[in-house]
């Protein structure tokens, strides 16, 4: 039931127009594109999730790159943020691959799943508060839809707060959101059996100034693995 439901939900994300502003900068840019990439045909449209629908990881970005994954149409696929992601993504045993770029190049993920708070890649990597709220319906219902998610790993402080809003909002955690401290590294042991752990997102403005190495990133997901072999022991 559940892969069928998340199938139906990827399928209404993909055709959501709610946000004019977003759906415009997406066309413009697709149509516009990059000299690198003049050749290619980009995707255009707000982005699916990805992943194991049994996932026990959930992975929270912020929103597609605009000539990455609004144009392969895939999450973190095709831009330098995606590169290391599931660089350390196969290096701790969740990715069958250490590289992404296109839907079609074989990438399959074990154990995890990725989404985004927002969906359409937004300009300057800065969605307005109204097209968050707008988008965060979809990933509320992800959480219904992926019952076996124990660790949740927030990559920035949008998808950390989001995550946390939408917790406190359906009475899943009894201290408000701001008494959970965002921090690279920092561990939060919530209600119902999850565990949220707070990243540095793969942005190329954080890997390229040295505030987020491959090193400290592979940490976290280190860090993931653990506690779920140890829930699982």
């Amino acid at each position: 039931m559940f892969p069928e439901e998340l199938e139906k939900l990827q399928a209404e994300i993909i055709a959501c127009r709610r946000c004019p502003r977003l759906r415009s900068h997406c066309e413009q840019v697709a149509r516009d594109k990059r000299r690198a990439y003049r050749d290619q045909d980009y995707w255009g449209l707000p982005v699916p999730s990805f992943g194991d629908p049994n996932a026990r990881l959930l992975i929270i970005g912020l929103a597609p790159g605009a000539h990455g994954a609004n144009r392969t149409g895939r999450m973190f696929t095709g831009d330098s943020s995606g590169d290391l992601l599931y660089r350390v993504l196969h290096a701790t045993g969740f990715a069958s691959q250490p590289h992404s770029v296109s839907r079609g190049d074989g990438l399959k993920l074990a154990d995890a799943y990725i989404a985004a708070p927002v969906r359409c890649a937004p300009p300057d990597n800065k969605p307005l508060p109204g097209e968050r709220a707008a988008c965060r319906p979809f990933l509320e219902r992800e959480l219904d839809l992926l019952p076996r998610v124990r660790v949740v790993v927030a990559l920035g402080r949008i998808a950390f707060d989001t995550f946390l809003g939408i917790l406190r909002d359906r009475g899943g955690i009894a201290s408000p959101p701001s008494s959970f401290v965002f921090g690279h590294g920092r561990t939060h042991r919530l209600e119902q059996g999850l565990t949220l752990i707070a990243s540095y997102h793969p942005s190329r403005q954080n890997t390229s100034t040295g505030r987020l190495t491959e090193g400290m990133f592979r940490t976290v997901f280190r860090s993931a693995r653990r506690i779920l072999e140890e829930r699982a022991g």
